[in-house]
């Protein structure tokens, strides 16, 4: 057997060095930033010069290859290039990824042609054109595992225009099945990132979809990388780590200076430095456990019903504000915050019955009243407001009051109540990759209309996702390039009406996603539309009728105490110090004597700031 001279170089055009090597006997597989060069190679290798930084491992393997852990690209660049960008992974499982032989592993979907191209800088992609149908495009034949994660990524630029991209993943020879979409537009490449997570394994056939036929589609890059459940779970766990956590170091001495060995150290957090609540509704007015179950729980909530037109003014010119104003003196008393849900809503059968059959004049006047009502009402009661619910998929205020309607409440809404965050809550955007009303692509085109009306600037403005999963698995890959996506916008972003139909899986499912969310750093707060199945919540509820956790609501207990707030415990050592890594948020913290057993007990605010410096606690007995 021979052994194979192996060199690693790094790609300079890649964010971090951490992304994995697959290391096959006698080949090479290109799979990261770090390239995997073989000794007769090195020379038509792309990435590795003099001008980079390398070194050489001389290996011998006998008849096994090994796979380090797996990265995940983060943070890549979204915008409009002038180039694209290598292959994420390598390209994972397909072949041929970068066309750097010709269009070798690729077929013709439906009509058309596909051809390789060269651009005048020398990179080569591959083009569909003569297209007549939205399908027609270029294809590769995949094998999909069930149980793996698939993240998928590709560059794509159109012949001319601008059209939605998406990718399409063809799966037992009929069923199609989306995995994400793109803005994609002439004259520079696009990154569409999203993914698959199959409930079968299943042949599958990877392809992409324009509904304007008359472009021809162009793409490079093109990535499957496959995940295993527990390699996911890694990057979720390594993300939290790093974004919502901090190290903090104690030293614990005598006043002459000599170090406490044995000192113990108690924690308790006294308020989350992440936002993450539950819904409630009027029924925890008439409930005891129901207001106990909550408030030994969540310090952040959003009314289901009780603030919506609706609800407040069932009959033109008499409004009602009286459960939710006993729902705000309950949450005050238990220093709860509130998200105020909703000003308006544009789906039509939403409205006020007396609403939907009013004169555009008419309307026009009864909502500037609705608006200056509920928000005067709540003004500095709330932390923020959705302005208009839903209006990616619907406009009601729109087809009545003209294109500007929800951007002029925005700007009125934040006139009223300039300290709150506004926010537009949608569904879809992370739930179901095949609703292209809502992609996240569409979201920041509409959040970019609303805060660049005459009137916005300034606005304290935010993302709301609403995250109900209605569809069985979730396809957590195109969640997470949906929120790598929306955090381009630099606004925060809220997970604002999670849930998880009933399912076997249900619990299982809400804790990925919540996991999911929490490990992303663009993401301030997290509320669940649930609750006790007394209160109605039927989709998924938390506790049964006698208040017993159910799978589901395990879930979220264990949430609660693994980021942060159950009690904490460390012993320092023979230096006197104490290194702990702590969730972020508000901390009492009892430091005692190991001798004379008296205690210090010290406030501290642990936020991603955090200071690298030791805390002293000195005790002079």
């Amino acid at each position: 057997m021979t052994t194979p001279f192996l060199c690693l170089c790094r790609d300079r055009s890649t964010p971090d060095f951490n992304t994995p090597l697959r290391l096959h006997r006698n080949h090479i597989h290109f799979s990261s930033p770090l390239y995997l060069l073989q000794h007769e190679k090195m020379k038509a290798a792309e990435g590795c010069s003099l001008l980079v930084t390398t070194f050489c491992l001389l290996l011998m393997f006998s008849g096994f290859y090994y796979i380090w852990s797996f990265s995940f690209y983060f943070n890549v660049s979204y915008s409009c290039m002038g180039e694209p960008q290598r292959a994420q992974y390598g390209g994972g499982i397909i072949v041929n990824p970068g066309f750097d032989h010709n269009i070798e592993g690729w077929t013709v979907f439906g009509k058309g042609a596909i051809e390789e191209r060269v651009s005048n800088e020398g990179n080569r992609f591959i083009v569909a054109h003569n297209r007549t149908h939205p399908l027609d495009s270029f294809s590769q034949k995949i094998q999909l595992k069930e149980g793996m994660l698939y993240s998928f990524s590709a560059w794509f630029q159109l012949s001319e225009g601008s059209e939605t991209v998406s990718v399409i993943f063809k799966i037992n020879g009929s069923k199609l099945i989306g995995g994400g979409q793109v803005t994609a537009k002439h004259g520079c490449w696009s990154l569409l990132k999203g993914g698959i997570v199959p409930n079968f394994s299943s042949p599958a056939e990877i392809l992409f979809e324009s509904k304007n036929s008359r472009v021809e589609i162009w793409a490079d890059s093109i990535s499957l990388q496959p995940f295993t459940k527990k390699q996911w779970r890694q990057h979720q766990d390594d993300r939290i780590e790093r974004v919502r956590k901090s190290k903090v170091r104690f030293q614990v001495t005598h006043i002459n200076e000599t170090v406490l060995e044995g000192a113990t150290i108690s924690i308790k957090q006294t308020r989350p430095g992440f936002p993450f609540g539950c819904a409630m509704n009027h029924n925890i007015l008439t409930s005891k456990d129901y207001q106990s179950w909550f408030a030994s729980r969540f310090k952040y909530t959003t009314f289901t019903n009780e603030m919506k037109w609706y609800s407040t003014e069932k009959k033109r010119g008499v409004e009602n504000y009286t459960i939710p104003d006993a729902m705000l003196e309950f949450t005050k008393h238990n220093g709860i915050h509130v998200r105020g849900h909703n000003i308006f809503w544009d789906n039509q059968k939403h409205q006020p019955d007396w609403v939907k059959t009013l004169s555009p004049e008419a309307l026009k006047e009864a909502a500037a009243k609705r608006i200056e009502s509920v928000v005067s009402r709540y003004r500095g009661k709330v932390i923020a407001w959705d302005v208009m619910n839903e209006n990616l998929h619907f406009k009601f205020y729109e087809d009545k009051l003209g294109a500007n309607a929800s951007a002029e409440y925005y700007a009125t809404a934040f006139h009223l109540d300039p300290n709150t965050t506004m926010f537009m809550n949608e569904y879809n955007t992370i739930e179901y990759s095949g609703d292209e009303l809502s992609s996240p692509s569409n979201y920041l085109k509409k959040m970019e209309e609303i805060l660049s009306f005459p009137g916005s600037s300034g606005i304290s403005a935010a993302i709301g996702l609403q995250g109900n999963f209605v569809y069985g698995q979730p396809n957590m890959p195109y969640i997470r390039s949906a929120l790598e996506l929306l955090s381009t916008a630099g606004l925060p972003i809220w997970l604002t009406e999670v849930s998880v139909n009933q399912d076997p899986n249900q619990a299982e499912y809400l804790e990925s996603i919540l996991r999911e969310a929490y490990s992303h750093p663009s993401v301030e707060g997290i509320i669940m539309f649930s609750g006790p199945a007394i209160a109605g919540f039927k989709k998924m509820h938390l506790v049964d009728e006698n208040f017993q956790n159910t799978p589901a609501g395990d879930v979220v207990d264990k949430l609660i105490k693994e980021w942060g707030t159950g009690h904490q415990k460390a012993i320092a050592d023979s230096k006197g110090f104490i290194d702990i890594s702590l969730h972020h948020g508000e901390y009492d913290i009892t430091v005692t004597h190991p001798i004379t057993h008296s205690s210090k007990i010290l406030n501290l605010v642990v936020g991603k700031d955090f200071p690298q410096e030791t805390i002293h606690v000195e005790f002079h007995t």
